[in-house]
Order: C-alpha cells, then sequence, then structure tokens
C-alpha cells in the first residue's frame, strides 16, 4: 500500500471566499444577485423546500404573509440546526401559488435578505399548487 505524505494529507484548506456577479445594478433594488462563485468550500449544505408547516407537521393555512414569515424562520432553523450560518446562502428558490399575493409582502423577504447579510443567486417560481394548504416555499444552498 502507497500512501501520500502526511503534509499532502493534512492540507489546510483556505478560507470561504465569495466572489459577486453582478454586470448590471438593477438587480440590487430586487434583493439578489445575477452569480455567487464560491471558492475553499469547507460544507456545502443543500436545504430541502421550507415552508409554514409546525413542529408538529401542521400545514398553514394563515395568509400569505404569515406563512412567509413562518417559513423564514423554519428555513433559519433548518440553518442553524445544521451548524452554518444565513449569510452562507448562496442561492435560494422561491416557490409560490400566487405571485400576485406574495408581491405585496415581499419586502419581507429583502428585510430578512439585508438583516442577514444574505447575497444570493434566487429563481422564483410560480406553481400550481404545493403541499396541502402551503402557499411559499423556499430552498436553499447555504456553504461555509
Amino acid at each position: 500500500m502507497i500512501s501520500a505524505p502526511a503534509i499532502a494529507q493534512t492540507k489546510k484548506q483556505g478560507k470561504m471566499e465569495k466572489r459577486i456577479i453582478n454586470p448590471w445594478e438593477w438587480q440590487d433594488k430586487r434583493s439578489y444577485v445575477q452569480a455567487v462563485e464560491v471558492k475553499n468550500v469547507q460544507s456545502t449544505l443543500y436545504v430541502s423546500g421550507q415552508t409554514a408547516i409546525s413542529d408538529d407537521g401542521i400545514s398553514s393555512n394563515e395568509n400569505m404573509e404569515a406563512q412567509l414569515i413562518h417559513a423564514l424562520k423554519n428555513l433559519e432553523k433548518v440553518i442553524s440546526q445544521a451548524g452554518f450560518e444565513n449569510s452562507g446562502i448562496v442561492r435560494l428558490n422561491i416557490y409560490t401559488t400566487s405571485t400576485a399575493e406574495l408581491w405585496p409582502h415581499f419586502h419581507i423577504l429583502q428585510e430578512w435578505v439585508a438583516k442577514n447579510n444574505v447575497k444570493q443567486a434566487v429563481t422564483m417560481l410560480e406553481v400550481k399548487s404545493l403541499f396541502e394548504t402551503l402557499k411559499v416555499e423556499l430552498e436553499a444552498t447555504v456553504v461555509k
């Protein structure tokens, strides 16, 4: 059996670096970036879509605003439980049953993004339906 020298086996990875790519400025008002390059990643967390489901697994039947706030809290909980930070989000996919219903409350997401210093690529999709009575779902990729 041939083994690599100990120095090669214990190579220390550099500090994680994020580079934001924005060929334009208009996306800044919409609280996202066009692309994020990440180097020297220690770990990557792929978070399933988080919604307004209670700790007991009961889907919310509240309005869009309440569901968005609850989904953000659940997203934070999963990220924290995994030992990551919200600021490490590099991709956020938003699924909603009604973009028209979500837009009046979009500032909630924008304020959350600003508060947590998140610089993420975003995709938003309007879908025919989500699980049971749910109206919004947040799926994230997080790095550290």
